[in-house]
C-alpha cells in the first residue's frame, strides 16, 4: 500500500515534466512573432499570426473527444509516449520551416498530437489519487503547464541571441529524449472490479459512455462552466504577451518573458493553494471543490478589468498575478469535480469533450483578438471577457451540487 501511495506522486513527478513540455512548445511560438516575420513575411500581421494560433486550437479541439474516448480504451501510458514523440518531433522540424504554409500545417500537427496528452494524464492521475489527495496532485501537475507557459515567454529571447530556428531544434529534442525516460518509468493504472469473485478489467463502451454523460444534466452544467473561462484562459495564454508590448509600450522580446513569468508563477502558487483548499474543504463540505474554484474565478474578474485598461507596469503585472492566481485555483478543481460526477472509466472521455469545448471558445477569441490588435482594440476586449466569467461563477454556484466525493465510492 505504501509503495502504490509513493508512485502515484511519482506519476505525478513523470508527468509534470510532460505537462512542462505541452505548454512550452505550444505557447513558444506567441512570443516569437518577430523574429520570425523577419523570415516569413506572412506573419507580419496580426491576423494571419491570429489563424496560425487558432488553426492549432481548432484541430486539438476536433481531437480532444477522440483522444478522450482512446484513452479510456486504450493504454495510457504508450498514448502519452506517443504523444509527446510526435509534437516534440513536430517541434524539432519547425526549426526547418521556410514559409507560413509549412508553419501552418505543422502547428497542426501539433494540434493533434497535443491534444491526446490531456484527457490521458488527468484520468491516469485521478486514478491514482483517491479523494483526499486529488485535487493537490491535479493542482501540482498542472503547475508544469505553467512552468512550460513561462519557459515558452523565452522564446523571444533565444531567438534575439541565437535564431528562431534554435530554440525550435533544442525544445523539439529535449521531448524526444523524455519519451524514452517515460517508456522505462511510467506505468499504467488497471481499473478492476470484482464480478461474481473474479476480478475484471473495465473495458468501457464508447457509445454507452458518451450516453451516459450527455444524459447527465450535471456534466453539462460542468461543460459550460469549463469554456466559459476558457475565453480568457486561452486570450492570455495567446495574447498577453502582445497586451504587455502594446499597453507597456515595451519590446516583445521583454514582454514575452514579463507576462508569461507573471502569470505562470501565480497560477503555480494557486493550483498549490486551490488544491490543499479544496482536497481539505470537501472533507468537511460536499460543495467544497465547487466553491475553491469559484473563488478562483471570481478573482479573475477585476483582473482581466484591470489588465485590459491599465497602462502601468504595476497595474498590468498585479492584474495578471491575480488572474493567474484565481485562475490556477480554477484549473486545479476541474478534473476533481468532474471526478464527483463521472465513474472513472468514463473520465478521459468526459475531459476530453470538455476540452473541446474550451478549446473551441480559445480559437475562436484567438481569432478575434487577432482581428482586434490590427484594429487597436485589444485592451478593451480582454476587458470586456470579465462578463462573461461573472455568468460562469453564477451557473457554478447555483446549479452544480455534488452528492459524492468520489462517484466510485457512491
Amino acid at each position: 500500500m505504501k509503495d502504490t501511495k509513493r508512485y502515484a506522486w511519482v506519476v505525478v513527478a513523470l508527468l509534470w515534466f510532460v505537462a512542462m513540455l505541452n505548454y512550452m512548445d505550444r505557447q513558444m511560438l506567441s512570443t516569437m512573432k518577430p523574429a520570425m516575420q523577419m523570415d516569413i513575411s506572412e506573419l507580419k500581421s496580426a491576423t494571419n499570426f491570429g489563424y496560425l494560433m487558432a488553426v492549432f486550437l481548432w484541430i486539438y479541439g476536433l481531437m480532444s473527444p477522440i483522444s478522450g474516448i482512446i484513452a479510456d480504451k486504450l493504454n495510457r501510458k504508450w498514448l502519452i509516449v506517443g504523444s509527446l514523440m510526435v509534437w516534440s518531433l513536430v517541434t524539432f522540424l519547425m526549426g526547418y520551416a521556410t514559409t507560413f504554409n509549412q508553419i501552418y500545417w505543422l502547428r497542426a500537427l501539433m494540434g493533434v498530437s497535443e491534444a491526446l496528452y490531456i484527457p490521458a494524464g488527468l484520468s491516469l492521475i485521478a486514478d491514482y489519487h483517491s479523494s483526499k489527495t486529488r485535487s493537490l496532485a491535479i493542482g501540482i501537475h498542472m503547475t508544469g503547464l505553467y512552468f512550460g507557459q513561462a519557459l515558452g515567454g523565452f522564446g523571444a529571447t533565444i531567438a534575439s541571441k541565437f535564431s528562431w530556428q534554435s530554440a525550435f531544434h533544442s525544445f523539439g529534442l529535449v521531448g524526444i529524449v523524455y519519451a524514452f525516460i517515460l517508456i522505462l518509468f511510467l506505468k499504467e493504472k488497471k481499473i478492476i472490479v470484482e464480478a461474481k469473485g473474479i476480478a475484471v478489467k473495465i473495458k468501457p463502451s464508447i457509445f454507452k459512455g458518451l450516453a451516459l454523460l450527455f444524459s447527465n444534466i450535471s456534466f453539462w452544467v460542468i461543460l459550460i462552466y469549463f469554456t466559459i473561462p476558457s475565453l480568457p484562459g486561452w486570450a492570455t495564454k495567446n495574447w498577453l504577451p502582445t497586451l504587455f508590448a502594446s499597453n507597456l509600450n515595451i519590446d516583445m522580446a521583454m514582454a514575452g518573458p514579463i507576462s508569461t513569468i507573471t502569470v505562470a508563477t501565480s497560477s503555480f502558487l494557486g493550483v498549490i493553494f486551490g488544491g490543499i483548499l479544496s482536497d481539505r474543504w470537501v472533507q468537511t463540505n460536499i460543495k467544497g471543490r465547487v466553491y475553491t474554484s469559484a473563488i478562483g474565478l471570481i478573482l479573475t474578474i477585476p483582473s482581466l478589468l484591470l489588465m485590459g485598461m491599465g497602462h502601468s507596469l504595476l497595474n498590468i503585472v498585479g492584474a495578471a498575478f491575480c488572474f493567474g492566481f484565481g485562475y490556477g485555483m480554477f484549473d486545479a478543481n476541474n478534473m476533481p469535480i468532474l471526478c464527483q460526477f463521472v465513474s472513472a472509466k468514463h473520465r478521459a472521455t468526459a475531459y476530453g469533450v470538455m476540452n473541446m469545448t474550451g478549446v473551441f471558445a480559445g480559437a475562436f477569441i484567438t481569432d478575434l483578438l487577432g482581428k482586434s490588435t490590427d484594429a487597436g482594440h485589444l485592451g478593451n476586449d480582454f476587458a470586456m471577457l470579465s462578463i462573461i466569467v461573472l455568468f460562469a461563477v453564477i451557473i457554478q454556484l447555483y446549479f452544480l451540487r455534488p452528492k459524492f466525493n468520489n462517484f466510485e465510492e457512491a
